[in-house]
């Protein structure tokens, strides 16, 4: 056996035989998002949530607490026990937060304990069917005819949604107006009423009302066509090569929460995103499942924080 292996197998054996970990949970878990209902990562977390109640025989609860771009429901978890009985949900957001906001009420890094990646999800760049701004072109002619005009929505101020639709406008060079909504659902309430020219949607959001002809796509931000959606072009392909984003979804605890008990998350977690029923419901919503352990997802959050305040420091957004 390699050292790496038997360090693997000494770790699973530990948390398998701590006490902590063994007798987890033997009550209801409360997975706070501080996003709006129908959100990804809101999404996400229930359909992870539900297996997980299945394996636990304990009830998952998911506990909407969405404001001030993820701090509130953020705090909540931050504030809480640390036992792993209280759960942070959110998407992409929590590593754009840190370049956002000059003053959080918590430290991203430091109160919150990485635990797992719930998945990713391409975003699909919406617009309202009816409306003048297909193909993606016309919508970078009249923004560069009118800069700082064309209105584009956003989740909030502040989460990966704007942030994605920042990045489109740095990568096609032009100005756009941000107007940030309490969520995804008015967001495409109001693109698909031609209010706004278009939103990054995670694709998981928008597939519904995208069958239903009440959206149009006007590209995905991924680097080559996605299967649900085969006679979309990317956005890459229209003019803006390497253009790739997409949003993922993450569970974190707090700082303080044991080792074990951490472990032991990510394990249950990866497992249920394994079942059948997980994979088939985020097959149809466009996830991309996730088996990043609990040290390469904490990893993968850092890297993910530099990127998105490189395109802040890059943008005219203000810190506030």
């Amino acid at each position: 056996m390699t050292r790496t292996a038997l360090s693997f197998a000494l770790l699973t054996f530990l948390s398998i035989t701590n006490p902590a970990a063994q007798q987890f949970p033997s009550r209801p878990v409360r997975m706070v998002v501080p996003l709006t209902a129908a959100s990804g990562a809101d999404i996400a977390g229930r359909i992870v949530g539900r297996q997980l109640t299945d394996a636990w025989k304990q009830t998952v609860l998911v506990d909407n607490r969405p404001g001030a771009g993820g701090q509130i429901g953020t705090q909540i978890v931050v504030r809480a026990a640390p036992d792993g009985y209280t759960l942070l949900v959110q998407s992409s957001s929590h590593a754009v937060n840190p370049a956002i906001y000059k003053n959080l009420p918590y430290d991203s890094l430091k109160d919150l304990a990485d635990v797992a990646s719930l998945g990713s999800a391409p975003y699909a760049m919406v617009t309202a069917p009816s409306g003048p701004y297909r193909p993606l072109k016309n919508l970078i002619d009249a923004a560069r005819a009118k800069p700082g005009e064309i209105p584009y929505a956003s989740a909030g101020v502040g989460t990966s949604t704007h942030l994605t639709g920042e990045y489109f406008a740095q990568a096609s060079g032009v100005k756009m107006l941000h107007i940030p909504f309490k969520g995804s659902a008015e967001a495409l309430a109001d693109v698909s009423a031609g209010r706004v020219a278009f939103y990054m949607a995670p694709i998981n959001t928008a597939i519904g009302l995208i069958k239903e002809n009440r959206l149009a796509v006007l590209g995905v931000a991924t680097s080559k066509r996605i299967n649900m959606l085969p006679n979309v072009p990317t956005i890459a392909e229209q003019g803006m090569p390497g253009f790739e984003m997409d949003v993922w979804f993450g569970v974190w605890a707090p700082a303080a929460t044991p080792r074990p008990v951490l472990q032991k998350l990510a394990s249950d977690i990866r497992i249920a995103m394994d079942a059948p029923e997980v994979r088939e419901q985020y097959a149809k919503l466009g996830i991309e499942p996730s088996t990043l352990s609990l040290d390469a997802f904490a990893r993968f959050v850092r890297v993910e924080m530099k990127k998105y305040e490189q395109v802040v420091r890059r943008s005219d957004i203000q810190p506030m």
